[in-house]
């Protein structure tokens, strides 16, 4: 199949070049072009240099400014949702609810992209397990980088081409490649995916330790942390809980820092950040950059996104989050879609992206501890970020569904534009988005509970070039 077989090649050349990125990654990493694997796998620093090329490409520019790395990914979901407002430019398609045809961009770029990825990955898993110059322990948590990469990147790939988990684990889903193949594989089931990347994040977290080169690097937290979402997809509320009381430490109060949230959300060594993709003015994806560079109105960026009204009053006066104000005075129209901005992100081209943070982990095990009947330790979690993000916080006394929604909610406030949230959930708990207040594009963009619309079509490239995907694997989709 042309497609994979084009990012099979590109992947295994990643084997002879090392790429720095940022100041975390390796110093002054040399390329090695004509250096073998026996080379890149002959030492623990070569597999590190591996592993900064692979974390290279979360940011690059590929197909265009809405096709440009995991961010453009996140920012495509955040705006199919009823939060935000995306003016007629880059992702003006993913904001129509319209952009999931098999020859569009969005489904072209996921497919490819994440694939990329995932052989990167495999790369990686066997070149080390492969290696003979290797300590064992350093095999197992170098490998343990491979697992939890391929894991995340197959479940963007289930979340993007496939209804959720809970709908129907027999839905044809991505062909599963678990090392890397000049042939097609058959498209698996939603099901299989997920045994796959559950697998591979257990190895992950068991092999893993709290180390890691820089906050761009995974370690045993951010592997929890993924493991987290994907239990919270599968309803798994005891595994939820766990893996994201690990993922941030289990101390609430430690991990938050409400000052911070006004700082403009560039800096990977936050302490909210558990994972995050650096870069440097000199290595940047430039205005690619997506959120900063659709959301800041008040520097020289794309300015194109803009704040739902009926979000805006879900924030109380005293809430640091509700960082908001009228994009002009002259603009007096509540009803005009370009009312409110939001000052959250700041753009630069050296400005880092958030993938993780602590508080999405601290409302993953509230919600977790919901479902699961423990209502104070879901209200006395839920209390600890509310109370830090506004001073005038009361403590809810919700039970039930009631107090499912509220942490909803606080999800929404908490993460909007960041990765798609909204989206996320409405997606994992088989809910509609219905689109109010001063949108650009209502009722055309609603989204139905179980909607095809949340759910990408197979490309018409690989379907063209795998002899085992038939044109009708998007007969039902």
């Amino acid at each position: 199949m042309k497609t994979l077989i084009s990012k099979i090649f590109i992947a295994v050349m990643a084997l002879f070049i090392m790429v720095g990125c940022s100041q975390e990654f390796l110093e002054e990493p040399k390329p090695t072009s004509g250096v073998s694997e026996d080379v890149v796998f002959g030492s623990r620093e070569g597999v590190e240099a591996f592993i900064s090329g692979i974390i290279r490409q979360f940011r690059g520019q590929y197909t265009s400014t809405d096709a440009a790395g995991l961010n453009s990914i996140f920012f495509a979901r955040s705006v199919k949702g009823n939060d935000l407002i995306q003016e007629n430019t880059w992702f003006t398609f993913d904001y129509a609810n319209d952009n999931r045809e098999p020859t569009y961009r969005r489904t072209t770029f996921t497919w490819n992209y994440c694939f990329y990825m995932i052989n990167q990955a495999n790369v990686l898993i066997a070149g080390v397990e492969e290696s003979t110059a290797l300590a064992p322990a350093d095999k197992i948590e170098l490998a343990a980088n491979g697992y939890a990469l391929r894991a995340f990147f197959y479940h963007q790939l289930v979340l993007d081409f496939c209804p959720t988990y809970s709908a129907d684990v027999n839905f044809p889903a991505p062909p599963i490649y678990t090392v890397t193949s000049k042939e097609g594989h058959p498209m698996s089931t939603v099901g299989e995916v997920y045994k796959l990347i559950v697998d591979d994040l257990t190895k992950a977290v068991a092999g893993l330790t709290d180390d890691r080169l820089g906050k761009s690097y995974i370690n045993k937290a951010v592997a929890n942390a993924m493991l987290a979402q994907v239990y919270q997809v599968m309803g798994n509320w005891a595994g939820a809980e766990a893996a994201a009381k690990a993922a941030y430490g289990g101390d609430p109060e430690a991990v938050l820092d409400a000052a911070s949230y006004r700082s403009g959300f560039d800096d990977i060594e936050n302490i909210e950040w558990i994972w995050g993709s650096a870069q440097r003015s000199d290595q940047s994806n430039y205005y690619y950059n997506a959120p900063a560079s659709m959301t800041d109105h008040l520097t020289t960026s794309y300015s194109a996104t803009y704040i739902n009204r009926d979000f805006v009053a879900l924030f109380s006066p005293t809430d640091v989050r509700g960082y908001f104000q009228k994009k002009s005075a002259s603009i007096t129209n509540l009803n005009d879609y370009r009312y409110w901005i939001t000052r959250k992100f700041t753009f630069t081209f050296e400005g880092d992206n958030a993938i993780f943070r602590t508080p999405e982990m601290i409302l993953i095990e509230a919600e977790a501890k919901a479902r699961l009947n423990d209502f104070t330790g879901a209200h006395d979690l839920l209390y600890t970020l509310q109370q830090d993000r506004d001073v005038n916080a009361v403590k809810s006394t919700n039970t039930g569904a009631a107090l499912i929604e509220e942490i909803l909610v606080e999800r929404r406030k908490e993460l909007y534009a960041e990765n798609g949230v909204e989206w996320f959930d409405a997606k994992r708990l088989r809910r509609g988005i219905t689109r109010t207040g001063n949108h650009r594009i209502g009722a055309a963009a609603n989204l139905t509970a179980d909607d095809k619309k949340f759910f990408l079509k197979i490309p018409q490239a690989e379907i063209d070039s795998n002899p085992f995907i038939e044109d009708a694997v998007n007969a039902n989709r």
